[in-house]
């Protein structure tokens, strides 16, 4: 994958001038970048401009520059079941090689542009794999009523509903309420 003049104030773009083309030279990085946009699946992800907290190690390889690193990241979403907040976090790691030419890399490969590299990507890809599709507030958590909507860890457990088949409805009104079949 290309990155044509990527910008090198952009935060998740990371020089890597100090390591030369020398495979072998190594640097480490802490840093702490504010989400990029739209990472996540429907019910949960990211928040845009959270602090994601990475751990990163650049090498320099005879291909190119290896990143490999984690990434610490607030979850904010929706119960699948219940429709409550979901707050948590995400600890992901990723490794990535960035190639210095296309003719080394193949195709969907990462490059660099010069000496810079973009660590969006490799980021996104790997907390997206790890979310939840459906997640939920507690392992427990039993929903909502599907007769009321009402959230079933708040109702209490004599919450019901009487349901009557539509088949017998219209006999319903054929049966006395009170019914004496014994004569005292």
């Amino acid at each position: 994958m290309t990155h044509p003049n990527l910008d090198p104030r952009a935060p998740w773009v990371i020089s890597t001038h100090d390591l030369g083309r020398r495979p072998g030279s190594m640097r480490r990085m802490d840093l702490v970048l504010p989400a990029p946009a739209d990472i996540g699946v429907d019910m949960i992800g990211v928040p845009k401009d959270a602090e994601v907290e990475l751990d990163i190690r650049l090498e320099a390889v005879m291909e190119g520059v290896l990143v490999t690193g984690t990434a610490q990241a607030p979850l904010r979403g929706e119960c699948a079941r219940c429709l409550e907040p979901v707050i948590s976090r995400a600890e992901v790691g990723f490794q990535e090689l960035f190639f210095y030419s296309a003719e080394d890399a193949a195709e969907g490969d990462s490059l660099l542009d010069g000496e810079l590299l973009d660590l969006e990507p490799a980021f996104r890809d790997a907390v997206v794999l790890t979310l939840p599709l459906s997640p939920v507030c507690s392992e427990d958590c039993a929903g909502l009523c599907v007769e009321c909507g009402v959230r079933l860890a708040d109702a209490g457990p004599d919450h019901g509903h009487e349901v009557i088949d539509a088949r017998w409805a219209k006999l319903q009104g054929l049966i006395p309420e009170h019914n004496n079949d014994q004569e005292s």
